[in-house]
């Protein structure tokens, strides 16, 4: 099916629009991807893998993905955190944090997530909502970790809620 639009008409397309960019034209939006990132939990290690942006992470490739928990028996939990930076005269910091479940069964290459649920965690973290249900102790202190551990000021400045949220239980 061709994406032709009609003589006169403007195709409608999702404007990723940052900080540089001074688009005011028709279907301007005001997304901001580059203060947020996707952090991978597996277990007790957290990575930051931008992949999982697009859902190209290293534990998604070569998965097939279904909405039916019942088509991955012998997966394994992992987590998508989706972490976002905020900015005050003061400087940086974590702004917001939101955790998706999915389970991955590498040998049999099938996966369980519910995508719209990854959409909707990522937009609640870009605005600036903190949210960790779900996480265990053993995942709460490896996403405690990889946080300081990267950016040691941003800690020192996130939100106390943020710092409670992770907080093993």
């Amino acid at each position: 099916m061709d994406n032709v639009q009609p003589e006169g008409k403007k195709q409608i397309a999702l404007n990723i629009v940052n900080a540089k960019s001074k688009h005011k034209g028709f279907g301007a939006g005001s997304i901001d991807l580059n203060n947020v990132s996707p952090v991978i939990i597996d277990g007790d290690e957290a990575v930051i893998d931008i992949g999982a942006m697009h859902a190209k992470s290293k534990v998604e490739k070569g998965i097939k993905f279904s909405m039916n928990r019942d088509e991955v028996p012998n997966g394994r939990q992992v987590w998508v955190v989706w972490v976002a930076v905020d900015r005050t005269p003061e400087g940086q910091f974590y702004g917001g944090i939101t955790s998706c479940e999915m389970w991955i069964d590498k040998e049999a290459r099938r996966g369980w997530k519910i995508l719209a649920d990854h959409v909707n965690k990522l937009d609640a973290a870009l605005k600036r909502k903190i949210n960790v249900e779900g996480l265990g102790p053993v995942e709460k202190e490896a996403l405690r970790t990889l946080l300081i551990s990267h950016n040691e000021a941003w800690w020192a400045a996130s939100p106390e809620e943020l710092k409670t949220a992770l907080l093993s239980n």
